[in-house]
């Protein structure tokens, strides 16, 4: 066996693989013989079937099968031995004539789209903002507030008042509803239909009518428990059957308020429990800030960074390499869609390697940062438990459940997305020269998104 290897520009390469019979002929002799020894073919005993015949058969279907598995091992072998970058998958060239696969040698060809080589300058400075996003006075009170409801006691009152919670069960026989549900005043359209129910008192029945009754399409539907479709068969009126009538009145900010949300004596005063308010939202709107800095890196990078890339040979690929064929327009259009991907991809790859961030995986899980990528599942999973409420678990279950977790190639594959997300972020924080920017999350929305 043969291979070369033919460069016809600095981005475009064909590989060129001669095989010889001798190469395949002994694999080939083999199957066929094996296919004697089981073959059926009436007029014959079994294992008697001359070979000449099982060779009319089948000997082309083997030697076509056999030399492609030649050619797929063969030529990933040289790409790796060569060290040869390419994008997308080697495409074979086609051939002006039928394969004469009783011939003495065997050409085949394959296009290469080469990866190009390209410098990164990430020491200049540049114009990317990062975020850092403050609560405002308004939201740390608001959070509050809703934690002061939360612990706060249910007083029964004689009628609803704007934001009291009325409890109340919902009919329509046409339609064949019945909901109960709780819901206060703002939730209600029309004048005549909240000064109805601001009168009401537990055991009050009323017969509103239906349409524009609530603020939106949306309220009706969770109110009463069925889809949006379904509202659409209630006419007329609907029966509101008053059971209870309630105020939320909000807790008193004090040290038993304190315990109930942070535990026993971990919060002892409001200045403190406004902080702890404050340090939680910021944790939050740090992965929005976060996320709005890697697209804001990913954009920069991309239209800095300029080299050239083998399109031609992409767009040929893109048409052929889906589950359906494409034609060469949708393949153009396919191709200008994946563009800055793939150059992200090139630059990503790039600073991975240049910078050891890679997490290397064999066929049984990752094998190198694989005690980075265990602490990194470990805080993943302790902050999941902590989202629903679980109590911090010692340090053997929890290794236990990693363990589990790594063991899963597809899990441990997708925290070690991750987890390089993360390494390519603290990487560009600590690189790149950033102008910092400290504003409430109000005008981060509107100078970062253009909303608000």
């Amino acid at each position: 066996m043969k291979i070369s290897r033919t460069d016809t520009n600095p981005l475009n390469s064909v590989i060129t693989i001669k095989i010889e019979r001798n190469d395949f002929e002994e694999k080939v002799s083999k199957i066929l013989n094996d296919y004697r020894k089981k073959a059926n073919i009436p007029g014959f005993r079994k294992g008697h079937v001359p070979i000449g015949m099982i060779k009319k058969q089948y000997e082309t279907a083997v030697t076509a099968e056999e030399v492609n598995k030649l050619l797929q091992e063969n030529l990933e072998k040289y790409l790796n031995e060569e060290k040869i970058n390419i994008l997308g998958n080697p495409l074979p060239v086609a051939m002006e004539d039928d394969i004469d696969w009783k011939s003495s040698e065997l050409s085949f060809a394959f296009e290469l789209g080469l990866a190009p080589k390209f410098d990164l300058n990430l020491s200049e400075k540049n114009k990317i903002i990062q975020y850092h996003i403050t609560a405002s006075e308004s939201m740390i009170n608001d959070q509050i507030n809703q934690q002061r409801k939360q612990f706060g006691r249910l007083v029964a009152r004689k009628h609803p008042l704007e934001d009291f919670e009325i409890t109340a069960v919902f009919k329509n026989d046409e339609a064949k509803i019945e909901a109960t549900n709780t819901f206060d005043l703002s939730l209600i359209n029309g004048k005549s239909n909240i000064s109805a129910l601001k009168k009401a008192t537990v055991g009050t029945l009323l017969n509103l009518k239906f349409k524009k009754l609530f603020k939106d399409e949306a309220t009706a539907s969770r109110i009463l428990n069925i889809s949006p479709e379904k509202t659409l068969e209630i006419k007329g009126e609907i029966t509101i059957d008053i059971k209870e009538i309630n105020e939320r009145v909000m807790a008193e900010i004090n040290q038993e308020f304190f315990d109930k949300i942070y535990g026993p004596n971990q919060v002892n005063s409001e200045e403190e429990m406004r902080q702890k308010v404050v340090e939680q939202m910021e944790k939050q709107f740090e992965n929005q800030s976060d996320q709005k800095l890697l697209n804001d890196i990913t954009e920069y990078l991309v239209n800095k960074t300029k080299f050239d890339l083998p399109d031609e040979f992409l767009m040929k690929w893109m048409q052929n390499s889906g589950e359906k064929s494409l034609n060469a327009e949708d393949a153009r259009k396919e191709y200008e869609r994946s563009e800055k991907g793939i150059r992200y991809q090139l630059i990503e790859g790039k600073i991975i390697a240049d910078n050891d961030l890679q997490i290397i995986f064999n066929d049984f899980g990752p094998i190198l940062h694989v005690e980075e990528l265990k602490d990194f599942s470990k805080e993943m999973i302790s902050v999941q438990m902590s989202q629903y409420g679980q109590a911090e678990l010692p340090d053997e279950e929890l290794e236990k459940i990693v363990a589990r977790v790594m063991s899963n190639k597809d899990e441990a594959r997708r925290l070690s997305e991750q987890l390089m997300s993360k390494k390519l972020l603290e990487f560009f924080k600590s690189t790149l020269s950033l102008k910092k920017k400290k504003l409430t999350f109000d005008k981060f929305i509107k100078e970062a998104y253009g909303k608000g």
